[in-house]
């Protein structure tokens, strides 16, 4: 999609989804299976991933696992309780403003 900033508003909740199918996962992880999911039409970028899990960490809403890999140190992204529900609130209300955007895009469909 040629409008990545039509995403920009809904990568907390991509994250959080991501997180809660997958209980830990770590940026760059966390970047290729969007790509994978989305059949390469959303590419997140480093520079609006790690300011978000920052954000996100910030807010009590994620948990930091750091663990070493092939003599490197990951960090492990996971929810913490109060990000599971985050989760689904946010899922909530990006479903609803999904309808409400059908309803306007394509009334006949909604």
């Amino acid at each position: 999609m040629s409008n990545s900033k039509l995403y920009k508003g809904s990568l907390t909740t991509i994250i959080l989804k991501l997180l809660n199918e997958n209980d830990k996962m770590y940026g760059y992880e966390i970047t290729q299976r969007v790509k994978e999911l989305t059949k390469g039409e959303l590419k997140i970028t480093e520079g609006a991933l790690y300011p978000a899990l920052h954000k996100l960490e910030a807010e009590g809403l994620l948990d930091v696992e750091v663990a070493k890999v092939d003599n490197r140190l990951r960090k492990y992204y996971k929810l913490t309780e109060t990000g599971t529900k985050e989760t689904v609130n946010k899922l909530e209300e990006l479903a609803e403003y999904i309808k409400t955007m059908q309803a306007l895009v394509n009334p006949k469909l909604a």
